[in-house]
């Protein structure tokens, strides 16, 4: 109800700067056309014909985006508070089962495993709102050094298995992969979050059947590229651009299903900028897979 509500506002703005600027145009041209004659004053009806026009249309624009952004925010509150919420709430079932009943050891120990994942999976909400907040202010990576790229993508790609359960062959590297060694000037613990979060959206919109491959390129001499393949819900060509954004999050009916907060890839293409990097999605569309590619210049030395 309440992003039908906003709809009808943006239609309802976009019905309204139209006719104010079809008015504005009829009532300038009849007024031109009335005082033709009058150069002075043709010129200046012209010069208030364009600022109308133009404050028209700058104020249409601008409550449509404050709209559109208000939505996103609201959408970001609501799958932040279920990100919260559900562990907590997990954790506190666990904790009162075994505060007021006698269970076995095996039980018990299954128990701390589900506590323990509840845990990953809300500190991994809150780490991922603050590098969000970080990634809000533009500045060049801190800590850099020497890093096999490599070996940090293996690195990630075995705690993705692990995070999310997955067997060997679900997540892969993808032949042909170059033998040439690949080292980056960078943060490394920025550049771990970057690939997690390429890999951990690779998996959630990979449906049932995770099959996910990564590739490293390094036939450029100046950059090294990471290429990560999901075979999941695919991207319309015309949101393949709006995925970086804040908050944004893909309104289809595959992707409701998958929670999430929206941030991940806007942490990424923050940290690609921050290394003089940069990262782009390509899709054939819905149900067509997505492949997320993460550009890092290499390291002269």
């Amino acid at each position: 109800m309440r992003i039908t509500g906003r709809r009808k506002k943006i239609a309802f703005f976009m019905v309204l700067g139209i006719c104010l600027v079809v008015l504005a145009i009829a009532l300038n041209i009849s007024w031109i056309f009335l005082n033709w004659r009058e150069g002075i004053l043709f010129f200046f009806g012209v010069i208030v014909f364009l600022a109308i026009i133009t404050g028209l249309i700058l104020n249409t624009t601008f409550l449509v985006r404050e709209i559109r952004r208000n939505e996103h925010h609201d959408s970001f509150i609501n799958a932040v508070t279920h990100e919260l919420k559900t562990p907590i709430t997990s954790i506190r079932l666990y904790l009162e089962t075994l505060q007021r009943r006698e269970v076995d050891d095996k039980q018990r120990q299954q128990f701390y495993q589900l506590m323990l994942e509840d845990t990953d999976r809300l500190r991994g909400t809150v780490e991922q709102v603050l590098k969000a907040g970080e990634a809000g202010y533009k500045r060049a990576a801190q800590n850099k050094m020497d890093i096999d790229f490599v070996g940090l993508v293996s690195e990630c790609m075995e705690l993705a298995r692990t995070r999310h359960h997955l067997q060997p062959a679900a997540l892969h590297w993808q032949e042909p992969m170059n033998g040439t060694e690949a080292r980056v000037q960078g943060d490394p613990d920025e550049l771990r979050a970057a690939i997690l979060n390429i890999l951990d959206n690779a998996i959630k919109y990979s449906g049932s059947e995770v099959d996910v491959s990564v590739q490293i390129d390094t036939s450029d001499e100046k950059r090294v590229a990471l290429r990560v393949r999901d075979r999941g819900v695919g991207v319309p060509a015309g949101e393949l651009k709006r995925i970086f954004k804040r908050f944004y999050r893909v309104s289809s009916r595959a992707t409701r299903q998958v929670k999430g907060t929206g941030l991940g890839l806007f942490i990424v293409r923050a940290i690609a900028r921050a290394h003089g990097g940069k990262v782009f999605a390509e899709s054939a569309g819905e149900a067509r897979g997505t492949t997320v590619t993460l550009e890092l210049p290499r390291n002269p030395s």
